[in-house]
């Protein structure tokens, strides 16, 4: 089965005429705002990020990943958080600097 690669109805709601038409195979570490590890005996584990913070990634990267490799048969489901205004800042300014440029 095909995974849903669309963004959640909420996230689409802060940008709608440019994230509604957007699919997500990967998402770069600085535009989430927090992962949520939901588990089969119902607890909840939040992991803020905090994109000023996230200089180390590669660590980030494998202590997520083996995270999840350590706990995958109690995940239940992992919630990731964009941060909507980051990415909408970024994608106004990298169209402007585009636009700019083809002039």
């Amino acid at each position: 089965m095909q995974p849903n690669n669309k963004l959640s109805k909420d996230v689409i709601a802060h940008w709608p005429e440019i994230f509604k038409d957007i699919e997500v195979h990967t998402v770069p570490l600085e535009y989430l705002h927090s992962i949520t590890v939901r588990f089969v005996d119902g607890k909840a584990w939040v992991i803020e990020l905090d994109s000023n913070k996230l200089n180390e990634t590669d660590n980030l990267e494998y202590g997520l990943e083996s995270l999840f490799e350590e706990y995958e048969e109690q995940i239940e489901t992992i919630d990731f958080r964009l941060n909507t205004e980051k990415v909408r800042k970024d994608i106004m300014a990298r169209t402007k600097t585009f636009m700019k440029k083809r002039k």
